[in-house]
């Protein structure tokens, strides 16, 4: 594991520029590690941040280093894929804070803790998701900060023509169909309670095929679009389905639970700069604020690194 250089005293202590249409030094805006504000050498010492390469987390990966650096780390953004596989450089040391969904991490963390038929513990409210999600991130070695209002739950899509043509405007009314669907969406929808799992249990919706497209992304927006896949999952603050004739389909079930947005950090990172950084911004942070900021990534092509920048001037929180 690295070790870090601390130069002051510290007390020790965790789901679009689109991933597909982009490397990973265009998603984060500035993957290279940059200098402390004042330009000298680090003050606090050196932070990696990553996470998922959605949009969205591109754009809080680039909030959280503006924090950060001007907390005096030495940050750099290094965004890794799917949940399972940032997890796992979250929990080793490769990765230091990443921007996370409440309610998925909490269900990920109790599967892989408990095995694939534990109980599910998030709930439709941020406070008791994350009292439940912070026992499970204490025995993978995780701190959890304090969750944003923010929330951005799954939302599934369908193409405005397969709306249209097939009077759906509920997830359960498309079921209702009676017709097998092909989900465009990650691998890790496949366990995900709030994915393919719920979609079965919930609504009883045939699930066929998960195409492995990553959240949010052009090339599972592509696949809805020219018909080779029936529902896609993007988050419910994507700003760029209208413009792409594409249309959220209700919940009307309630499957969704708290996905706010919570920082969640290496136990051997955590610092109280940290929190202080992060939980300002938690306090800040609200879901037209995302959908705000995704629409100038994902609909006017602005770089994560420079709305992050904007936002965070805006917000007087640097």
């Amino acid at each position: 594991m690295r070790r870090r250089a601390l130069l002051v005293s510290a007390l020790a202590g965790s789901a679009v520029v689109l991933a597909s249409c982009s490397s990973p030094a265009e998603v984060s805006g500035n993957p290279s590690a940059s200098s402390s504000p004042s330009g000298s050498a680090s003050e606090a010492g050196e932070l990696v941040v990553g996470g998922s390469t959605a949009s969205e987390m591109a754009i809080m990966q680039n909030i959280y280093a503006e924090l950060l650096r001007a907390q005096g780390y030495e940050v750099t953004i290094k965004p890794a894929g799917e949940r399972a596989v940032y997890a796992k450089a979250l929990q080793s040391g490769e990765v230091d804070v990443v921007p996370e969904y409440a309610a998925s991490l909490a269900e990920y963390l109790n599967r892989t803790q408990n095995g694939e038929d534990a109980a599910p513990v998030a709930t439709s409210d941020a406070a008791t998701t994350v009292e439940a999600l912070r026992p499970l991130a204490e025995e993978a070695g995780l701190e959890v900060l304090e969750p944003a209002a923010a929330r951005n739950s799954n939302g599934f899509y369908v193409s405005e023509e397969f709306a249209r043509q097939n009077s759906v405007s509920t997830l359960s009314e498309l079921a209702a169909l009676g017709k097998p669907v092909v989900l465009a969406a990650g691998d890790d929808c496949v366990e995900n309670t709030f994915c393919q799992p719920g979609l079965e249990q919930t609504y009883g919706l045939q699930i066929s095929e998960v195409t492995g497209d990553p959240y949010g992304s052009a090339s599972a927006k592509q696949k809805v679009l020219d018909g080779s896949a029936q529902l896609g999952l993007t988050g419910t603050t994507d700003g760029t389905l209208e413009a792409q004739g594409l249309v959220l389909l209700e919940d009307d079930k309630g499957l969704q639970a708290a996905d706010n947005l919570v920082p969640v950090v290496n136990a051997e990172a955590a610092d109280p700069r940290i929190a202080e950084a992060l939980d300002e911004l938690a306090e800040t942070l609200t879901t037209e604020d995302l959908a705000r900021l995704n629409v100038q990534v994902d609909g006017e092509r602005k770089k994560p690194a420079e709305v992050a920048k904007a936002y965070v001037a805006e917000k007087g929180l640097v």
